[in-house]
């Protein structure tokens, strides 16, 4: 039981641009050291090249991208009975949004384009083709989660 209150959710205002809390977190994602123009920057010309790329609407790309990578279920450690046991649940829609920020971040910060923001684009237009670090990375968690499904009466106990 954790002790205190919990903390309060804050109310993330949408981004300029496109009206979008989903944009507007991503941004926070990407943003360090407070240097959040810097992010938008990033953020912004990766949806608008993609857009001039893919021929649609740059928020729904975005979306589409978001919703491809976003994980359904993932393992969780759980103790019972002295063994360590990693257990199949669902995951919440704000964690399912973290990682998939996370992971796309991670995947394009890791790509050999030489800006931040074509790193994204290569990654955003990858997970579309099918491809990508990011969608790889959603499907080990989801073959992780099918290779546990033998301990997953023990959820209820997490």
């Amino acid at each position: 039981m954790p002790r205190g209150k919990s903390a309060v959710k804050r109310v993330i205002a949408p981004d300029p641009k496109y009206h979008s809390v989903l944009v507007a977190k991503f941004i926070n994602t990407v943003m360090k050291r407070g240097k959040k123009t810097v992010a938008q920057k990033i953020v912004y010309s990766a949806m608008q090249k993609l857009q001039e790329k893919n021929k649609e609407d740059a928020l729904k790309g975005f979306e589409k991208v978001m919703n491809t990578v976003k994980p359904q279920v993932e393992v969780r450690s759980v103790r019972v009975g002295g063994a360590n046991y990693q257990v199949p649940m669902p995951v919440t829609s704000d964690r399912q949004n973290a990682l998939a920020f996370r992971w796309i971040i991670i995947a394009a910060q890791s790509r050999k384009e030489k800006t931040m923001a074509e790193k994204l684009l290569a990654e955003m237009s990858d997970v579309l083709a099918g491809t990508g670090a990011s969608l790889k990375k959603r499907e080990d968690v989801h073959r992780m989660a099918e290779a546990n499904k033998a301990f997953a009466h023990f959820a209820r106990r997490a």
